[in-house]
């Protein structure tokens, strides 16, 4: 059936972990700090896929992938499609609905209700972006465009909130990877410090990474060979309903 004078719409904030030039300055001390203590690069940070407005309104703001929804598909259907065709990201290591954002003022013209998705790309991909397309990280966004900051930090909540009591840092790690890696990833994502000793300790408790038996040669500092790990399982599930991973004090 047509959709009535509102108009349904997709956002999908995708997230990846990358490492930034040292140029690229952190939003806050905290992320700031955080990405200098995560090994191998100082400027380790989680980052968000968002696309240049070439028209108004708005124009010169960044955009979340997503558009109209059409009458003959559902919100899951349409969050990817829009993800194709506006950015060509056609491979999510997960996908999840987030919020429904539906102010009466949220853009200007007609009314747009957002459906907003939650998306994540693991460290090693490299999807291949049209020219008007960028990662940011989130922690220095820069001029949004209606009201996609905000979509962009509740994802990012909601994302720390599952690093605590799910596997779903599987989504953002490589298929096998060293914990010094796994950390790093961690501190990207949380935006403050996670010690290496403890996450293994917690995560192998909850059967949440399974070692390989490989191991990786140490760096120039020397050391030990590093185990590697893979996670469990390749598909969300919840480890510790009660748990909550917290900045150090």
């Amino acid at each position: 059936m047509p959709h009535s004078s509102t108009i349904h719409e997709t956002l999908t904030a995708v997230f990846q972990v990358r490492r930034f030039p040292s140029t690229i300055r952190a939003g806050n001390d905290r992320a700031a700090a955080a990405a200098h203590r995560c090994p191998p690069n100082q400027r380790t940070e989680l980052a968000v896929l968002l696309w240049e407005r070439a028209l108004d309104p708005q124009r010169g703001t960044w955009s979340l992938p997503g558009g109209r929804l059409r009458d003959d598909e559902d919100l899951d259907t349409s969050a990817r499609r829009q993800l194709a065709e506006k950015v060509d990201v056609r491979e999510l290591a997960h996908l999840e609905q987030l919020s429904v954002f539906s102010a009466p003022d949220r853009v200007p013209g007609p009314r747009r209700i957002a459906s907003a998705y939650l998306g994540l790309v693991p460290l090693t991909a490299e999807p291949e972006l049209p020219d008007d397309t960028a990662w940011h990280p989130v922690s220095a966004l820069p001029a949004m465009s209606f009201d996609h900051g905000t979509v962009v930090e509740h994802a990012r909540t909601r994302l720390a909130a599952k690093l605590s009591y799910t596997n779903i840092a599987f989504a953002l790690a490589p298929a096998d990877f060293t914990m010094s890696t796994l950390r790093e990833i961690y501190c990207a994502a949380l935006g403050y410090d996670v010690d290496t000793t403890n996450l293994q300790r917690v995560l192998t408790r909850r059967a949440v990474i399974t070692p390989t038996g490989a191991t990786r040669a140490p760096g120039r500092a020397g050391g030990r060979p590093a185990a590697v790990y893979r996670y469990t399982d390749s598909g969300i599930r919840v480890t510790d309903e009660f748990a909550a991973l917290r900045p150090p004090t």
